[in-house]
């Protein structure tokens, strides 16, 4: 059976698999991942092509598990001998051996995306001048546009996942991204906006006039609302969070500190406390990796089980955590589909794939006008997290005062502080207008990069305490 992983190396999948078998001999449980991707990026800036990149990778992971250790070794060279040596060196992992070989992940028949190759179409000069064609679009459309950034990035990665005894496991997987950032000038202030889209798709949906304007006019529009935005008021209020890219707050105030090795070795602030009230009624979050074409999806996690949607918290009760298999196993739980890795060269870990709160009852306008005295947070940018407490800093890249129900003003410099185990205990109102991030996520843990997505209905949360601008 050919296999494009394989093509042009001094392997084939019949030797690869008996190679992985002899490595993990004695093992209770690994995998080889062999991966082949390309990948391509365009950046449009200042008026000019800044970068255009085309990479080609191939290699080999090799992990052996025994209990609580795990050997990983990890080659560019897809060769017999370089398999050889990396079955030696893993074998470090050795003490604290079962001796129970794990069963294999299930197969799975569902796709989730095509294997189109997102660099095939358009060509070269079509993207440029689609490039070319945003930059000269944002301009037009305001004199205070001083700067665009406009950027396409594409990969098709290619992976094989062997494991002895059980039947190889494919997946091809495409990624694309376009980006657009505007930089704006009036009396002496410079702001910026910025907006994204992205999918597990080719380019194609994402290139049109209809798509790529309403970008760039999203971009534009948040740079000149930062124009107008005075200094944040500092103190505890009442806070609306915006639908959809909000939900990175969730992310990563309570996703990290439901994944499996946390809470394995008690370094969560939800360690030990499935079956109990995390928080508010009406709150349900899911981690969802099947859901088709999105950033976050995956036909399989990078250790071959099939993904799904996993319940974490169910009308406030803590029902799960997502799963890797080690981890899973050490834990008595079932793996989730959740074991993932940026590359062949990193060991997989549980990570969140597509992570989001169910919707509720109340019309995105009523919760909006119950706010007295508050903050509506639209957009985020980064955020900082400790595991073990909880405790979340985040800042508002596009937020307003709010007062007696009414929009007022947009505000800069609006940081939400908190802890993650508490702010859903606070949630008040759930909205019924759930979206979807547009495909922009990135995660990172452990020094490693996945693409994820995130998503909510518009809430209302009680007494966040709210860090204002600078002032002097």
């Amino acid at each position: 059976m050919t296999d494009p992983v394989f093509d042009e190396t001094d392997l084939d999948l019949a030797q690869a698999s008996a190679l992985t078998e002899e490595a993990l001999l004695g093992a209770d449980d690994g995998e080889m991942f062999a991966e082949r991707s390309v990948s391509e990026s365009f950046v449009f800036d200042d008026g000019r092509l800044k970068n255009a990149s085309y990479d080609a990778v191939r290699g080999f992971g090799l992990r052996r598990v025994n209990g609580e250790n795990t050997g990983y070794a990890h080659s560019t060279e897809l060769s017999p001998a370089a398999i050889k040596r990396a079955g030696n060196a893993v074998r470090a992992a050795d003490s604290g051996a079962g001796g129970t070989w794990a069963d294999a992940p299930r197969s799975t028949n569902h796709i989730l995306y095509g294997d189109a190759d997102p660099a095939a179409s358009p060509d070269f000069t079509a993207k440029t001048e689609l490039l070319a064609e945003i930059d000269a679009y944002v301009r037009a459309q305001d004199k205070r546009v001083i700067q665009v950034s406009a950027s396409l990035a594409g990969e098709q990665r290619h992976i094989t996942i062997l494991r002895p005894g059980a039947n190889p496991v494919f997946d091809c997987r495409p990624l694309v991204r376009i980006g657009v950032a505007v930089t704006v000038e009036e009396n002496g202030r410079r702001e910026n906006g910025h907006a994204g889209a992205g999918g597990r798709t080719t380019y194609a949906q994402w290139i049109t006039p209809q798509s790529w304007k309403s970008l760039a006019d999203e971009a534009l529009r948040q740079a000149l609302v930062n124009l107008q935005a005075v200094d944040c008021p500092a103190g505890e209020m009442d806070v609306v969070l915006g639908p959809g890219w909000p939900g990175i707050l969730l992310h990563e105030a309570i996703g990290h500190g439901l994944e499996g090795d946390f809470n394995r070795k008690g370094e969560s602030a939800f360690s030990g406390r499935i079956g109990e009230r995390v928080a508010a009624k009406g709150v349900t979050v899911i981690d969802d990796g099947s859901i088709k074409e999105r950033r976050g999806s995956l036909t399989v996690d990078d250790e071959g089980t099939p993904t799904q949607a996993t319940t974490l918290i169910e009308d406030g009760i803590l029902v799960g955590y997502m799963q890797d298999r080690q981890n899973a196993r050490l834990m008595g739980m079932e793996p989730t589909g959740n074991g993932r890795r940026e590359s062949f060269s990193c060991p997989p870990l549980p990570r969140m794939t597509n992570t989001f709160m169910h919707a509720g009852e109340h019309d995105p306008d009523e919760i909006l006008a119950s706010l007295k005295d508050g903050i509506y947070a639209v957009n985020f940018g980064g955020g900082q997290v400790d595991i073990t407490s909880g405790k979340f800093v985040f800042q508002c890249t596009e937020a307003y005062l709010v007062k007696n129900g009414k929009i007022g003003a947009p505000v800069k410099g609006a940081t939400l502080i908190g802890d993650g185990p508490s702010v859903l205990t606070r949630v008040q109102m759930i909205g019924n207008d759930f979206s979807l991030d547009p495909g922009i996520g990135v995660c990172g843990k452990a020094g490693q990069g996945v693409p994820v997505g995130v998503g909510q209905p518009t809430l209302k949360i009680a007494d966040v305490t709210v860090g204002g601008a600078d002032i002097g």
